[in-house]
Protein backbone atom coordinates (compact mmCIF):
# COMPACT_ATOMS: atom_id res chain seq x y z
CA UNK A 1 0.00 0.00 0.00
CA UNK A 2 1.11 3.81 -0.63
CA UNK A 3 -0.03 6.72 0.76
CA UNK A 4 -0.21 10.14 -0.56
CA UNK A 5 -0.04 13.05 1.76
CA UNK A 6 -0.83 16.52 0.28
CA UNK A 7 0.51 19.21 2.42
CA UNK A 8 1.85 21.97 0.13
CA UNK A 9 -0.29 24.43 1.62
CA UNK A 10 0.79 27.68 3.52
CA UNK A 11 -0.62 27.42 6.73
CA UNK A 12 -2.10 30.86 7.59
CA UNK A 13 -3.67 30.48 10.31
CA UNK A 14 -0.89 28.99 12.31
CA UNK A 15 1.60 32.31 11.56
CA UNK A 16 4.33 33.00 12.93
CA UNK A 17 4.80 29.07 13.35
CA UNK A 18 4.71 28.28 9.73
CA UNK A 19 7.07 30.93 8.51
CA UNK A 20 9.75 28.85 9.50
CA UNK A 21 8.10 25.27 9.31
CA UNK A 22 5.36 23.92 7.24
CA UNK A 23 2.28 22.85 9.41
CA UNK A 24 2.00 19.46 9.23
CA UNK A 25 5.44 19.47 10.77
CA UNK A 26 4.49 21.49 14.11
CA UNK A 27 4.68 19.10 16.56
CA UNK A 28 1.87 17.87 19.09
CA UNK A 29 2.23 15.81 22.25
CA UNK A 30 5.91 15.48 21.54
CA UNK A 31 4.96 14.18 17.52
CA UNK A 32 4.60 16.18 14.18
CA UNK A 33 1.52 16.53 13.09
CA UNK A 34 2.16 14.14 9.63
CA UNK A 35 3.72 11.49 12.13
CA UNK A 36 0.47 10.91 14.17
CA UNK A 37 -1.17 11.24 10.98
CA UNK A 38 0.81 8.36 9.27
CA UNK A 39 0.30 6.09 12.62
CA UNK A 40 -3.28 6.61 12.78
CA UNK A 41 -3.56 5.28 8.90
CA UNK A 42 -1.58 2.27 10.10
CA UNK A 43 -3.78 1.07 12.54
CA UNK A 44 -6.49 1.01 9.67
CA UNK A 45 -4.54 -1.16 7.40
CA UNK A 46 -2.27 -4.79 8.58
CA UNK A 47 -0.83 -4.95 5.50
CA UNK A 48 2.66 -3.31 4.94
CA UNK A 49 3.10 0.09 3.51
CA UNK A 50 5.76 0.55 0.88
CA UNK A 51 5.63 4.59 -0.38
CA UNK A 52 4.84 7.67 1.60
CA UNK A 53 4.55 10.18 -1.39
CA UNK A 54 4.28 13.73 0.73
CA UNK A 55 3.33 16.32 -1.66
CA UNK A 56 4.65 19.78 -0.49
CA UNK A 57 5.83 23.04 -1.44
CA UNK A 58 9.44 24.15 -1.88
CA UNK A 59 10.32 23.84 1.83
CA UNK A 60 14.14 22.84 1.46
CA UNK A 61 16.22 20.09 2.41
CA UNK A 62 15.87 19.86 6.45
CA UNK A 63 12.16 19.88 6.43
CA UNK A 64 12.69 17.39 3.43
CA UNK A 65 14.97 15.24 5.64
CA UNK A 66 12.30 15.32 8.99
CA UNK A 67 10.00 13.68 6.36
CA UNK A 68 11.94 11.27 5.43
CA UNK A 69 12.54 10.51 8.91
CA UNK A 70 8.59 10.31 9.48
CA UNK A 71 8.70 7.58 6.50
CA UNK A 72 11.34 5.60 7.67
CA UNK A 73 9.65 5.36 11.24
CA UNK A 74 6.98 3.40 9.97
CA UNK A 75 9.13 0.98 7.76
CA UNK A 76 8.45 2.88 4.69
CA UNK A 77 10.27 4.63 1.58
CA UNK A 78 9.45 8.19 1.47
CA UNK A 79 9.39 10.54 -1.28
CA UNK A 80 8.69 13.96 -1.97
CA UNK A 81 6.94 15.40 -5.02
CA UNK A 82 5.94 18.98 -5.51
CA UNK A 83 3.16 21.20 -5.49
CA UNK A 84 4.34 24.60 -6.93
CA UNK A 85 0.52 25.93 -8.04
CA UNK A 86 -2.18 25.68 -5.62
CA UNK A 87 -4.50 24.07 -8.19
CA UNK A 88 -6.96 22.23 -6.19
CA UNK A 89 -6.71 19.03 -3.80
CA UNK A 90 -6.94 16.84 -7.27
CA UNK A 91 -3.96 18.16 -8.60
CA UNK A 92 -2.18 17.81 -5.57
CA UNK A 93 -2.61 14.01 -5.63
CA UNK A 94 -1.76 13.51 -9.05
CA UNK A 95 1.82 15.46 -8.49
CA UNK A 96 2.24 11.98 -6.72
CA UNK A 97 1.41 10.16 -9.84
CA UNK A 98 4.37 7.25 -9.49
CA UNK A 99 2.54 6.11 -5.99
CA UNK A 100 -1.07 5.95 -7.65
CA UNK A 101 -0.98 2.52 -8.41
CA UNK A 102 -2.17 -0.66 -6.20
CA UNK A 103 -4.31 0.18 -2.70
CA UNK A 104 -4.00 4.07 -1.86
CA UNK A 105 -4.33 5.77 1.06
CA UNK A 106 -4.82 9.82 0.95
CA UNK A 107 -4.74 11.86 3.84
CA UNK A 108 -4.63 15.40 3.98
CA UNK A 109 -2.00 16.44 6.60
CA UNK A 110 -3.83 18.41 8.96
CA UNK A 111 -6.56 16.06 9.83
CA UNK A 112 -6.05 13.57 12.77
CA UNK A 113 -8.71 11.34 13.73
CA UNK A 114 -10.31 8.11 16.10
CA UNK A 115 -11.93 5.11 14.96
CA UNK A 116 -12.87 1.47 15.33
CA UNK A 117 -12.74 0.93 11.73
CA UNK A 118 -10.57 -1.48 9.91
CA UNK A 119 -10.09 -1.28 5.88
CA UNK A 120 -13.01 -3.55 3.92
CA UNK A 121 -10.69 -4.59 0.61
CA UNK A 122 -14.34 -5.73 -0.80
CA UNK A 123 -15.29 -2.35 -1.83
CA UNK A 124 -13.12 -0.12 -3.99
CA UNK A 125 -13.14 2.62 -1.64
CA UNK A 126 -13.73 3.92 1.53
CA UNK A 127 -14.30 7.44 2.52
CA UNK A 128 -14.19 7.99 6.38
CA UNK A 129 -16.64 10.47 7.59
CA UNK A 130 -18.47 11.94 10.96
CA UNK A 131 -21.45 13.59 11.65
CA UNK A 132 -21.50 16.96 12.31
CA UNK A 133 -24.53 19.54 13.15
CA UNK A 134 -23.66 22.49 10.47
CA UNK A 135 -22.85 20.63 7.28
CA UNK A 136 -22.54 23.75 5.05
CA UNK A 137 -19.11 24.18 6.23
CA UNK A 138 -17.82 20.94 4.56
CA UNK A 139 -17.99 18.36 1.99
CA UNK A 140 -20.43 15.72 2.36
CA UNK A 141 -21.50 12.06 0.78
CA UNK A 142 -25.09 10.92 0.29
CA UNK A 143 -25.76 7.06 1.06
CA UNK A 144 -27.59 4.63 -1.31
CA UNK A 145 -30.41 2.08 0.52
CA UNK A 146 -27.12 -0.01 0.53
CA UNK A 147 -25.41 2.21 2.74
CA UNK A 148 -22.87 2.88 -0.02
CA UNK A 149 -21.78 6.47 -1.33
CA UNK A 150 -24.36 7.73 -3.81
CA UNK A 151 -23.01 11.02 -4.40
CA UNK A 152 -20.67 14.12 -2.88
CA UNK A 153 -21.52 17.61 -2.41
CA UNK A 154 -19.10 20.11 -1.51
CA UNK A 155 -20.47 22.84 1.09
CA UNK A 156 -24.10 22.07 0.52
CA UNK A 157 -26.11 25.28 1.10
CA UNK A 158 -29.48 22.92 1.89
CA UNK A 159 -29.45 20.04 4.12
CA UNK A 160 -28.52 16.61 1.79
CA UNK A 161 -26.27 14.83 4.34
CA UNK A 162 -24.44 15.30 7.78
CA UNK A 163 -21.76 13.11 6.99
CA UNK A 164 -18.36 15.27 6.41
CA UNK A 165 -15.68 14.13 4.66
CA UNK A 166 -12.79 14.04 7.54
CA UNK A 167 -10.15 14.19 4.75
CA UNK A 168 -8.74 10.57 4.84
CA UNK A 169 -9.78 7.96 1.71
CA UNK A 170 -8.86 4.27 0.74
CA UNK A 171 -9.18 3.39 -2.97
CA UNK A 172 -8.39 -0.25 -3.93
CA UNK A 173 -7.13 0.55 -7.55
CA UNK A 174 -4.90 3.79 -7.74
CA UNK A 175 -4.37 3.47 -11.56
CA UNK A 176 -8.68 4.02 -11.81
CA UNK A 177 -8.32 7.17 -9.82
CA UNK A 178 -5.24 8.38 -11.97
CA UNK A 179 -6.88 8.06 -15.12
CA UNK A 180 -10.17 9.86 -13.73
CA UNK A 181 -7.58 13.24 -12.51
CA UNK A 182 -6.01 13.20 -15.84
CA UNK A 183 -9.34 13.08 -17.71
CA UNK A 184 -10.44 16.11 -15.25
CA UNK A 185 -7.39 18.01 -15.95
CA UNK A 186 -7.29 17.66 -19.65
CA UNK A 187 -11.10 19.05 -19.99
CA UNK A 188 -10.23 21.49 -17.26
CA UNK A 189 -12.71 20.85 -15.29
CA UNK A 190 -12.94 22.88 -12.23
CA UNK A 191 -15.07 23.81 -8.91
CA UNK A 192 -14.62 26.86 -7.40
CA UNK A 193 -11.26 27.34 -9.86
CA UNK A 194 -9.55 23.87 -8.79
CA UNK A 195 -9.34 20.48 -9.75
CA UNK A 196 -10.52 18.98 -6.87
CA UNK A 197 -10.56 15.23 -6.06
CA UNK A 198 -14.58 15.25 -5.13
CA UNK A 199 -15.49 15.29 -8.92
CA UNK A 200 -12.76 12.36 -9.52
CA UNK A 201 -14.32 10.37 -7.17
CA UNK A 202 -17.98 10.84 -8.22
CA UNK A 203 -16.65 10.23 -11.57
CA UNK A 204 -15.87 7.00 -10.36
CA UNK A 205 -19.04 6.42 -8.84
CA UNK A 206 -20.75 6.91 -12.34
CA UNK A 207 -18.69 4.45 -13.78
CA UNK A 208 -19.98 1.86 -10.63
CA UNK A 209 -17.48 2.19 -7.93
CA UNK A 210 -18.74 0.68 -5.36
CA UNK A 211 -17.22 3.11 -1.87
CA UNK A 212 -18.37 3.19 1.55
CA UNK A 213 -18.06 4.84 4.34
CA UNK A 214 -16.13 4.42 7.70
CA UNK A 215 -16.74 6.13 10.77
CA UNK A 216 -14.33 8.20 12.90
CA UNK A 217 -15.62 9.26 16.68
CA UNK A 218 -12.59 11.48 17.03
CA UNK A 219 -11.77 14.12 14.58
CA UNK A 220 -9.16 16.57 15.00
CA UNK A 221 -7.99 19.73 13.46
CA UNK A 222 -4.97 21.08 13.95
CA UNK A 223 -5.34 25.03 11.69
CA UNK A 224 -5.42 27.13 14.41
CA UNK A 225 -3.62 27.44 17.70
CA UNK A 226 -6.41 26.64 19.63
CA UNK A 227 -7.31 24.09 17.74
CA UNK A 228 -3.42 22.54 18.03
CA UNK A 229 -4.18 22.99 21.63
CA UNK A 230 -7.10 20.98 21.92
CA UNK A 231 -5.55 18.17 19.88
CA UNK A 232 -2.66 17.94 21.91
CA UNK A 233 -5.14 17.55 25.14
CA UNK A 234 -6.63 15.15 23.50
CA UNK A 235 -3.62 13.08 22.43
CA UNK A 236 -1.91 13.70 25.90
CA UNK A 237 -5.49 12.35 27.60
CA UNK A 238 -5.18 8.75 25.89
CA UNK A 239 -2.52 8.16 28.60
CA UNK A 240 -3.69 10.24 31.44
CA UNK A 241 -1.44 9.05 34.13
CA UNK A 242 1.82 9.21 31.94
CA UNK A 243 4.93 11.50 31.70
CA UNK A 244 6.01 10.60 28.11
CA UNK A 245 9.86 10.59 27.14
CA UNK A 246 11.34 13.07 29.48
CA UNK A 247 14.77 10.89 29.01
CA UNK A 248 17.54 13.00 30.34
CA UNK A 249 15.64 15.47 32.13
CA UNK A 250 17.03 17.52 34.82
CA UNK A 251 14.51 18.19 37.69
CA UNK A 252 15.29 20.63 40.68
CA UNK A 253 12.39 21.73 43.11
CA UNK A 254 9.99 20.98 40.55
CA UNK A 255 6.59 19.30 39.63
CA UNK A 256 5.66 17.17 36.72
CA UNK A 257 1.71 16.76 36.35
CA UNK A 258 0.65 14.33 34.00
CA UNK A 259 -0.29 13.61 31.40
CA UNK A 260 2.37 15.58 30.00
CA UNK A 261 5.53 15.16 27.11
CA UNK A 262 9.02 16.18 28.22
CA UNK A 263 11.68 16.18 25.18
CA UNK A 264 14.98 15.71 25.64
CA UNK A 265 17.25 17.37 27.68
CA UNK A 266 14.37 19.27 29.14
CA UNK A 267 15.91 21.46 32.18
CA UNK A 268 13.70 22.06 35.30
CA UNK A 269 13.99 24.67 38.34
CA UNK A 270 11.12 25.41 40.22
CA UNK A 271 9.01 24.64 37.69
CA UNK A 272 5.40 23.05 38.09
CA UNK A 273 4.61 21.37 34.37
CA UNK A 274 1.07 19.85 33.45
CA UNK A 275 -0.89 19.07 32.76
CA UNK A 276 -1.19 18.93 29.20
CA UNK A 277 1.85 20.12 28.29
CA UNK A 278 4.04 19.20 25.66
CA UNK A 279 8.00 20.24 25.51
CA UNK A 280 10.32 20.12 23.19
CA UNK A 281 13.76 19.13 23.22
CA UNK A 282 15.82 21.29 25.24
CA UNK A 283 13.75 23.34 26.51
CA UNK A 284 14.93 25.71 29.94
CA UNK A 285 11.74 26.17 32.62
CA UNK A 286 12.63 28.28 35.43
CA UNK A 287 10.38 29.60 38.03
CA UNK A 288 7.52 29.41 36.02
CA UNK A 289 4.26 27.35 35.46
CA UNK A 290 3.64 25.81 32.31
CA UNK A 291 0.33 24.33 31.53
CA UNK A 292 -2.06 23.45 28.61
CA UNK A 293 1.00 24.67 26.08
CA UNK A 294 3.25 23.66 23.57
CA UNK A 295 6.64 24.96 24.26
CA UNK A 296 9.01 23.68 20.67
CA UNK A 297 12.71 23.32 20.69
CA UNK A 298 15.28 25.32 22.96
CA UNK A 299 12.11 27.49 24.33
CA UNK A 300 13.60 29.28 27.36
CA UNK A 301 10.85 30.04 29.83
CA UNK A 302 11.11 32.25 33.39
CA UNK A 303 9.46 33.70 36.12
CA UNK A 304 5.90 33.36 33.72
CA UNK A 305 2.73 31.53 33.99
CA UNK A 306 1.56 29.70 30.91
CA UNK A 307 -2.00 28.60 29.84
CA UNK A 308 -2.91 28.09 26.60
CA UNK A 309 0.30 28.95 24.77
CA UNK A 310 2.33 27.71 21.66
CA UNK A 311 5.78 29.05 21.61
CA UNK A 312 8.08 28.50 18.95
CA UNK A 313 11.48 27.61 18.80
CA UNK A 314 14.28 29.10 20.56
CA UNK A 315 11.93 31.85 21.89
CA UNK A 316 12.92 33.54 24.98
CA UNK A 317 10.00 34.91 27.48
CA UNK A 318 10.16 35.87 31.31
CA UNK A 319 7.65 38.31 31.60
CA UNK A 320 3.88 37.56 32.03
CA UNK A 321 1.35 36.81 29.44
CA UNK A 322 -1.51 34.17 30.54
CA UNK A 323 -2.02 33.37 27.15
CA UNK A 324 0.91 33.60 24.33
CA UNK A 325 1.54 33.29 20.55
CA UNK A 326 4.89 33.58 20.03
CA UNK A 327 7.09 33.00 17.08
CA UNK A 328 10.24 31.45 16.44
CA UNK A 329 13.37 33.32 18.17
CA UNK A 330 11.16 35.58 19.38
CA UNK A 331 11.81 37.43 23.10
CA UNK A 332 9.54 39.48 25.38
Amino acid sequence: MNIIIPMAGMGKRLRPHTLTLPKPLLPVAGKPIVHHLVEDIGRLFHGSIQQIGFVTGRFGADVEADLMRVAQSVGAEGRIFYQDEPLGTAHAVVCAEPLLEGPIFIAFADTLFRTDDQVSTDKDGIIWVQKVQDPRNFGVVVLDSEGNIADMVEKPETLVSDLAIVGVYYLRDGQRLKTEIQSLITRGQKTKGEYQLTDCLRAMLRWGAKIGTGKVYRWMDCGNKDAILDTNRYLLSERPNDVLNAQGLSAKDSVLIPPCYIGAGVFLEGAVVGPYASLGEGVRVVRSTVKNSILRDGTRIENVVLDGALVGTNAVLASSPLSVDLGDYSKI
